[in-house]
């Protein structure tokens, strides 16, 4: 273990100066204004953009969490294939007006546009705190990856933890969107060694392929192959994640990062390289298996590091675990800093302080910075894991509730702001009702254990399905009706800020 101890800390402590090191690349007169801290300047061209929204959609929770789920439950962990495949066809058109018309009116967060898009304070507040709320437990989860590692190294206690996310906390505060762009370059270099070695070296040792998948079907059973009754579930599950990864505060930041629209459309089109990393990175909880791992007191996030800790020399190991807890440290800087910017702008400046400087600005939100980092420190630290990464499941239940105004937004202007408030109360109402009726007799959680719904519940047949799918249509239907009523009782709507123009403007 102390070989091991000793390549993480020196691989850490590299990222960390690193990160420190990235206040002065490409540093601009001041850092003051956050276009600098919060979007590095928006002038971010194709390599950095890159690594930054790779680094951020692909996390340390994805190198332990989507093995972890193959490893416990067969096929259905499957499901972040074509998830993934689907996003980037989905989103290359919305990421590209979003750019034009935020670059167009210097808009910092998507609460911004929908502030000016349907003129509601109102409704841009409910994107901001849904944003912020669904990415809270993101960030908790990044902390659950390194602790993993950690305790695959047998390094125990709070301490560790604490510390690698003050220094997390200190760079980013300092460096703003810079640290992680930066420092995505490595995380994204050890891992594709890591996933290389792995899928050479292991699949040797446990007998080839072959002997891995027989393994896996002897473990799993029924599992192993989908089952009839999760299959609407699976498809739901795939589809709606991907609606719902391109609404989440840190994906448009890193996307608002860039300089120019070529850039946002050549990344979206060389973005899919990254799902045939993840997957192999699937592939590691079969493995596991085939190598007899057992999780570290029931701690399913254990499997992959454990699965390293055997089958690689400590030394290779140490890399392999660094490459973990740094893909821990890209993801959650820049979901801290997405956050901060929500608060920043569509709180503290809508509602308390409306003529705050840049620079005012700036600070506040690097102070929120470092509560919100706080907050998920403190989820983890109180809460149990298992628990923390069934919250993830709510996080895509809820940012899915802003899909009518951010996504259909870039669109149309058609649905009335009221029509959106009521959607967004009643899709929130029916996910959250649902959600809480989803046990988990893994973890001896009565509610919240899941997001896949049994529609017996509603009097339907005994299949699955995926509560964001349902809780968006529910969402969706309400707005349509809200709009309808209120255009035929004249209600006033806002003004729109925008015009049609503004949607394909480019640098």
């Amino acid at each position: 273990m102390t070989v091991q101890l000793a390549v993480f800390i020196v691989l850490f402590a590299v990222v960390a100066v690193m990160g420190f090191v990235a206040a002065r690349w490409r540093r601009p007169a001041s850092m003051e204004h956050l276009d600098e801290w919060g979007l590095g300047g928006r002038n971010f061209g194709g390599w950095v953009t890159w690594f930054l929204i790779g680094g951020d959609l692909y996390t340390a929770y994805t190198f332990v969490a989507v093995p972890a789920l193959m490893f416990a439950a067969g096929a259905a962990g499957f499901f972040a294939m074509p998830y993934t495949v689907l996003t980037y066809p989905l989103v290359f058109i919305p990421l590209i007006r979003l750019w034009s018309v935020s670059h167009k009116h210097g808009f910092v967060t998507p609460a911004d546009f929908v502030r000016a898009r349907f003129g509601s304070p109102m409704l841009a507040l409910l994107v901001a705190i849904t944003g912020i709320v669904a990415t809270m437990p993101y960030i908790a989860l990044q902390l659950v990856g390194i602790e993993a590692v950690l305790k695959a190294m047998g390094v125990t206690g709070d301490a560790p933890l604490i510390i690698a996310f003050a220094i997390l906390a200190a760079y980013t505060y300092q460096s703003g969107l810079r640290a992680p762009a930066l420092i995505a370059f490595v995380k994204d270099a050890l891992i594709y060694i890591v996933i290389i070695a792995a899928i050479v070296v292991i699949p040797s040792e446990l007998g080839g392929w072959h002997g891995i998948f027989d393994a896996a079907s002897g473990k799993l059973g029924p599992k192993f192959l989908l089952a009839p009754k999760s299959q609407l579930q699976y498809i739901t599950l795939a589809f709606g994640s991907g609606l719902a990864l391109f609404l989440y505060p840190h994906t448009q930041t890193g996307v608002l990062a860039s300089k120019n629209r070529d850039v946002i459309k050549r990344n979206m089109a060389a973005l899919p390289a990254y799902s045939l990393v993840l997957g192999l990175i699937a592939l590691l909880g079969y493995m596991a298996i085939a190598a007899g791992i057992k999780p570290d007191h029931g701690d399913l996030s254990t499997v992959v590091p454990l699965l390293f800790d055997k089958m690689f020399p400590p030394w290779f190991a140490g890399v392999a675990f660094a490459a973990i807890g740094i893909g821990a440290l890209v993801p959650a800087a820049i979901m801290s800093i997405a956050a901060a910017n929500l608060l920043t702008r569509n709180v503290y400046v809508e509602f308390v302080r409306p003529d705050a400087s840049p620079a005012q600005q700036a600070r506040v939100s690097k102070a929120a910075s470092l509560f919100v980092k706080l907050g998920a420190l403190l989820c983890v630290l109180a809460i149990d894991p298992q628990f923390s990464i069934d919250l993830q499941l709510i996080g895509g239940v809820i940012i899915l509730q802003t899909l009518p105004s951010v996504g259909l937004g870039l669109f149309t202007r058609w649905p009335h702001r009221t029509g959106l408030v009521a959607g967004w109360f009643a899709g929130m109402a029916a996910g959250i009702w649902m959600l809480y009726t989803v046990p988990n007799p893994a973890t001896h959680h009565a509610h919240f254990g899941g997001s896949a719904f049994n529609l017996s519940h509603l009097g339907g047949p005994d299949i699955t399905i995926y509560v964001g799918f349902v809780a968006v249509t529910v969402n969706l239907i309400v707005t349509a009706a809200g709009t309808a009523i209120a255009r035929a009782a004249g209600w006033h709507d806002g003004v729109d800020a925008t015009a049609g123009a503004d949607y394909h403007v480019d640098r």
